[in-house]
């Protein structure tokens, strides 16, 4: 007689040093990372799988170093998992010391980032790579969190479409799980959705059926993977000389810094902030990390096009808000980081996670603050014999579960 399985619950407590629970944080299978779960607002969690005891769980949240533990210990609410604090990887290097003058010389310089870049085309692949991630998308408004997504998916990065100034992201979600504490219940239905934003453009009879489907949740968790292009990066400014610096160096490791700083009239301006770290012995690439201030201030206004848009439809304004919206004011920092696993001689993302701070004002004072931090984490690479998706693979929709927290 044939046996099945049956699924078990396991649950447990997700805390901080201090033994304070840490809401929001993810506990997934490796192995079945859609059977995984959020914790509550004080920390506790439970989920259903018939995986084997001994199968590996992730537990994670923003800030915090990742743990991984046996399903078998998750037996009751009694078990706890502690996470430890992680800070931004470069926060602390970017007020380094000025580097000397003698690293400031030009040449040197010059000689430096040439090392640095002939290692970058050594160890990035140029064959196609394929990722399975857990991406999570955590959203803050006025100092209060009103939920998260998480979503499971396949990416195919296509290095030599890059070159061509094309698109090399491609982004295909399996399934999504949306957190929201019940008094908010009401937004999940449109929060993330692309709802909105598809009743605009059906007003204009000159946007193709294909806009008509965007899925604004599937818009997030890709910009995410596709932000930070290293090696584009290193490439477009490693002939600007002058605003190169080594803002640390150690035996181990050396930290390349990139400053670009662009006015327009006072109307636009940014600062970026680009750090490379590297191993000081072979000059290869080991972290990046990248900070940037942007400001925005438009004297009567700016009409958004479609795509700018998609911004507001993530913060579930109504139709008639973003018909009416005109961007007046807006200011924004973000930090993000990504970090490397070698394979094969190779280097490709392992993880990479980002927190962002935006206030956006329009003209008919509808501010905005948003407080936005992500995560994603590969959990599956493969990198050889693969071929781009289908058209039709990456524009369907995403399936979604509403998992309320209390």
């Amino acid at each position: 007689m044939t046996q099945f399985a049956s699924s078990v619950v396991y649950m447990g407590r997700v805390v901080d040093i201090k033994g304070e629970g840490i809401g929001y944080a993810t506990i997934y299978p490796m192995d079945e990372p859609i059977a995984g779960t959020a914790t509550n607002n004080d920390g506790y969690f439970s989920f259903s799988t018939d995986l084997p005891s001994q199968s590996n769980v992730v537990v994670s949240f923003i800030g915090y170093s990742k743990q991984i533990v046996p399903l078998g210990i998750l037996t009751d609410s009694s078990a706890i998992i502690t996470l430890h604090e992680q800070p931004i990887a470069l926060e602390e290097m970017v007020v380094a010391a000025k580097p000397s003058r003698q690293r400031n010389k030009r040449k040197a310089m010059a000689a430096l980032l040439h090392k640095v870049y002939v290692k970058m085309l050594e160890d990035f692949p140029t064959n196609n790579a394929k990722y399975r991630i857990v991406s999570d998308v955590r959203m803050d408004s006025e100092g209060e969190p009103w939920g998260m997504e998480q979503m499971v998916a396949t990416i195919t990065v296509l290095p030599e479409a890059a070159r061509n100034n094309r698109d090399s992201v491609q982004f295909r979600g399996e399934f999504c799980k949306r957190y929201f504490a019940p008094e908010i219940r009401r937004l999940a239905d449109t929060i993330l959705a692309g709802n909105t934003l598809e009743k605009i453009n059906k007003k204009h009879n000159n946007i193709r059926k294909a806009v008509n489907a965007v899925d604004s949740g599937v818009v997030a968790h890709k910009a995410l993977f596709a932000m930070g292009n290293i090696r584009y990066d290193f490439e477009q400014s490693i002939g600007d000389l002058k605003h190169w610096s080594v803002s640390n160096e150690s035996e181990h490791e050396t930290v390349l810094t990139h400053v670009e700083k662009k006015n327009i009239f006072g109307i636009y301006k940014h600062a970026i902030y680009r750090h490379y770290i590297i191993d000081s012995e072979t000059y290869s690439v080991l972290r990046f990390s990248e900070h940037a201030d942007y400001a925005i201030n438009i004297p009567f206004g700016y009409k958004l096009d479609r795509d700018q848009l998609q911004l507001l439809n993530l913060l579930n304004m109504s139709d008639n808000e973003i018909t009416r919206f005109r961007l007046k004011k807006a200011r924004a920092s973000i930090t993000l980081n990504t970090i490397y696993q070698r394979r094969d001689g190779k280097l490709y993302i392992q993880e990479k996670n980002l927190h962002s701070e935006a206030h956006i004002l329009g003209t008919r004072k509808m501010a905005i603050p948003v407080v936005l931090g992500a995560t994603q984490r590969v959990i599956l690479l493969e990198k050889d014999g693969i071929k781009p998706f289908k058209r039709w693979e990456m524009n369907s929709r995403v399936p979604r579960q509403i998992v309320p927290i209390y």
